[in-house]
């Protein structure tokens, strides 16, 4: 009986690591605590573990961004298009390697010149929230949405999932036309 006693508190004194909610076989990661929003402990390459945390939330809101104006502008792409030779494709894949070399290098140096202002320099994850600045928060609110903490909550939510499937649909609609050769 007192050696039975001795296991049993071994293992109720052992405290067993959290498992991941959105991948229960793995253990969730120590820097997804559940302080953001969206944080279901999702990072099965270990990323949150090498990169700061913001800087990583960052730029998931930047991609999904990105990839949320892509969609729309994939599919509206195929019935508007302005009324040039070389705007008439509509075929995204196809239409990407109509523009000019000079054009694409010109359209990266105006991304990088916002990336740069927009983050007043300070591109590295440990110098880009030095200000206190949260993580896709620019101060762009011209509607008065986030002046509800409930309903900005609520919305910072709404963006992230939508922007997540996006970064998929996206991703499927692009790589669609490049199995097919059409467009949407």
């Amino acid at each position: 009986s007192a050696g039975v006693r001795a296991k049993t508190s071994a293992v109720s004194g052992m405290k067993m690591q959290q498992m991941s909610q959105s991948v229960p076989f793995l253990p969730r990661p120590a820097a997804l605590d559940g302080k953001m929003v969206g944080d279901v402990g999702f990072d099965p390459l270990g990323f949150s573990g090498k990169y700061d945390i913001k800087w990583l939330r960052e730029s998931e809101l930047k991609h999904g961004r990105v990839c949320m104006l892509a969609s729309l502008g994939y599919i509206v792409q195929e019935f508007v298009h302005l009324p040039f030779e070389a705007t008439s494709n509509p075929v995204g894949s196809e239409a990407f390697y109509q523009v000019p070399a000079g054009g694409l290098w010109q359209i990266f140096a105006a991304i990088g010149a916002i990336e740069h202002f927009s983050h007043n320099f300070k591109m590295s994850g440990s110098t880009m929230f030095s200000d206190g600045r949260t993580p896709g928060n620019f101060g762009f609110d011209p509607l008065g949405f986030g002046k509800n903490p409930q309903a900005r909550a609520r919305y910072e939510l709404a963006e992230l999932k939508n922007g997540r499937l996006a970064m998929l649909g996206f991703s499927g609609m692009i790589h669609g036309s490049f199995i097919t050769g059409k467009g949407p």
